[in-house]
């Protein structure tokens, strides 16, 4: 059997929707998209996005709790697929450029246990929100979490390693694993540069390949 391991986003992979952005169209008051759509360009960083969105939100940590328990669905297949991993031995890291009380609030509410994670603090305070940046770069300033440097640390030498994503802070860190399952934008990324991935519709497609390893 082929050891492997696996490095998945969270927002739109584990998750159905993007609660970043869920909870944005929720909670800000103003031309959040303009702001999104610079981070998208690459002309602004995470960092400095989620600052300026900050700025026009209007929540306490109570309603974002709520809302997330509320409005966020997993992929159906994503609790067997984490069973398999968890029975045939192969390690499984969350990898975020997203928040982690959004991590945390929902892993609980599925009984998820035990898969790290790696992601944004979220400072709530009273109405006002902030981020911290644990995991960023200190050569690259574009996402707050340096996916590409977290999986060449922690990618074991004699395990396969494998990258499921959809967006664009999955780009560079796909590109250091031995193989990618993508949708989205980072699909199309993929393909438009000529690198080879599997597309994927949800985990049951993962579940399938790997259980054939």
């Amino acid at each position: 059997m082929t050891k492997m391991v696996f490095f998945i986003d969270f927002d739109g992979t584990v998750t159905e929707r993007d609660t970043c952005v869920a909870m944005t169209e929720t909670f800000a008051r103003g031309n959040w998209q303009e702001l999104e759509l610079k981070w998208q360009k690459g002309e602004i960083s995470t960092e400095e996005c989620a600052r300026e969105i900050f700025k026009l939100f209007y929540a306490s940590e109570q309603e974002l709790k709520k809302f997330l328990l509320d409005n966020i669905k997993i992929d159906d297949h994503f609790i067997t697929f984490a069973e398999f991993c968890r029975q045939k031995g192969h390690e499984i890291y969350i990898l975020s450029d997203g928040y982690d009380f959004n991590i945390e609030t929902i892993l609980e509410k599925y009984g998820i246990r035990g898969i790290p994670y790696f992601a944004n603090r979220l400072i709530i305070d009273g109405r006002r929100f902030d981020i911290e940046c644990t995991y960023s770069s200190s050569t690259c300033a574009q996402c707050g979490t340096c996916k590409a440097e977290l999986v060449e640390k922690l990618k074991p030498e004699n395990a396969l390693s494998i990258y499921v994503g959809d967006g664009y802070s999955d780009i560079c860190a796909a590109k250091k694993a031995d193989v990618i399952f993508a949708k989205g934008v980072l699909l199309s990324h993929l393909r438009q540069n000529g690198i080879s991935a599997f597309a994927y519709n949800d985990f049951s497609d993962i579940l399938k390949w790997a259980s054939r390893r």
